[in-house]
C-alpha cells in the first residue's frame, strides 16, 4: 500500500500524521509513504528526522483583514495544487491522509480532483478553515470530538480519535522520576505549556514555588528552554524543594506521563489525546491565541464530563495554581474518580479506527 500523508504548521497536525505512518508501517511492513509538507514549517525538521520520504510545496494561509498579500495567497494555493498532483502522479498513492494545516489544502484537493481516495483528520473541536473547505471534496472526516461533526457534511463523518492515543497507550510502563531527581512511590503531578512552555504558566510556577513547599506530593515543571533561564534566580529555593523539579523540556513525555498522577497543561488535541487515552486527571490552562479560542472548547469537553480542571489563562496565579493543585492532589478519591471520567472520554484504539476507514476506501 502505498499512504501519502500532509499536514503542518503546527505540532498538533504533525504529530498524528507521524503516528499513523508508523502504525501502518508496523502493520503493513511493505508500506511505501510520501509526506507533503513545507520548508519552512516545523514539519520540515520533524519528519525527515523519522527517515519518513520528505518533499515540501511552498503556500501560506489567508489573512483575516483584507490585504494584498492574500492575492499572493491565491497564486501559491494554484501553483501548489499543480506541484501537489506532480507529486501524486510521480508516487501513486493508494490513499491521502491529510491531518490539517494550510499545506494538505493543496495536497489533498489536489487528490481529490486526480480521482484518489481522500481523508481529512480534524483533531480539536472546532474545525479548522482548511478541513472545512477540504470536508466537500474529501471521502471521509475523521474526528476526535463529537462536537466537530457539526461542521462537516454528516455522511462522511466517523468518530476516529487521534492516532497519538493509541501510541500512548503502546507504551510500557517503566520507572523514569528518578531521572529527574523524584521518587517513583510518590504522587506526582506533571506541569508544562507544550514544547516551547507558556509565558503565564511560568510567571504562575515562580510565584508557586514557595507554596509547594511541603506538600505530600511531587512536582515536576517544564518551562520550555526559552524560559528556562527566569528560573535562575529561583535556583536557592528549588534545591530547598525536595518535591519539586525544574528542567527546562522534558523529552521522554509519554514515559513520565505514564508514571505521573496527574497533569497540568494547555488543552491543545495531542495532549487531550494522550491525557484521556491514559485517563489522567488533568488542570487545563487553555491557551487564548488560538483560531477561534477551541483549546477553551477543547477542555469544556472534558470538565463538562467532570473530567477535568479549567482555569483561564487571564486567571492564572502562583495561589489559584496551587490551589487547584492541591484539589487534585491531596484528595485520592476525587482523583480516583476524575481518572475514571478522564479515561471513558478517551479513544485508545484510534489508530485502528482510522485504518478501518482506510481499508473501507481502498
Amino acid at each position: 500500500m502505498k499512504v501519502l500523508v500532509s499536514g503542518g504548521g503546527t505540532g498538533g497536525h504533525i504529530y498524528p500524521a507521524i503516528s499513523i505512518v508508523r502504525y501502518i508501517k508496523e502493520k503493513y511492513p511493505d508500506s511505501e509513504f510520501l509526506y507533503i509538507g513545507t520548508e519552512k514549517g516545523l514539519e520540515s525538521q520533524l519528519v525527515p528526522s523519522q527517515n519518513i520520504p520528505f518533499k515540501t510545496i511552498e503556500i501560506q494561509g489567508f489573512y483575516r483583514s483584507l490585504t494584498l498579500k492574500n492575492f499572493k495567497t491565491v497564486y501559491l494555493f494554484l501553483t501548489s495544487i499543480k506541484q501537489a498532483k506532480k507529486y501524486i502522479k510521480e508516487f501513486q498513492p493508494d490513499i491521502v491522509i491529510g491531518t490539517g494545516g494550510y499545506v494538505c489544502g493543496s495536497v489533498v484537493y489536489a487528490a481529490s480532483k486526480l480521482n484518489i481516495p481522500t481523508i481529512i483528520h480534524e483533531q480539536n473541536s472546532v474545525a479548522g478553515m482548511t478541513n472545512k473547505f477540504l470536508s466537500k471534496y474529501v471521502d471521509k472526516v475523521g474526528i476526535c470530538f463529537t462536537d466537530a461533526a457539526e461542521y462537516f457534511p454528516k455522511e462522511k463523518v466517523a468518530l476516529v480519535g487521534n492516532p497519538r492515543a493509541q501510541e500512548v497507550m503502546m507504551v510500557d510502563k517503566k520507572e523514569v522520576l528518578e531521572e529527574y531527581g523524584l521518587d517513583s512511590d510518590k504522587p506526582t503531578i506533571v506541569i508544562f505549556g507544550g514544547s516551547r512552555g507558556a509565558q503565564t504558566i511560568n510567571n504562575a510556577m515562580k510565584d508557586a514555588l514557595p507554596l509547594f513547599k511541603g506538600k505530600p506530593y511531587q512536582v515536576l515543571y517544564a518551562s520550555g528552554t526559552i524560559y528556562f533561564d527566569e528560573f535562575k534566580e529561583k535556583e536557592e529555593l528549588i534545591k530547598q524543594l525536595t518535591n519539586v523539579t525544574v528542567v527546562p523540556y522534558i523529552d521522554n513525555m509519554i514515559d513520565v506521563l505514564i508514571n505521573v498522577e496527574a497533569l497540568v497543561g494547555r488543552a491543545g488535541a495531542t495532549s487531550m489525546a494522550e491525557i484521556t487515552a491514559l485517563g489522567l486527571p488533568s488542570i487545563l490552562v487553555p491557551s487564548p491565541n488560538v483560531t477561534d479560542d477551541h483549546q477553551t472548547k477543547n477542555a469544556k469537553s472534558l470538565v463538562d464530563k467532570q473530567a477535568a480542571l479549567m482555569i483561564k489563562d487571564s486567571e492564572l496565579t502562583g495561589k489559584s495554581l496551587v490551589e487547584q493543585v492541591d484539589k487534585l492532589m491531596l484528595d485520592d478519591n476525587y482523583r480516583q474518580t476524575m481518572a475514571k471520567a478522564s479515561k471513558a472520554e478517551g479513544i485508545p484504539d484510534a489508530m485502528d479506527r482510522l485504518c478501518g476507514l482506510i481499508q473501507e476506501l481502498t
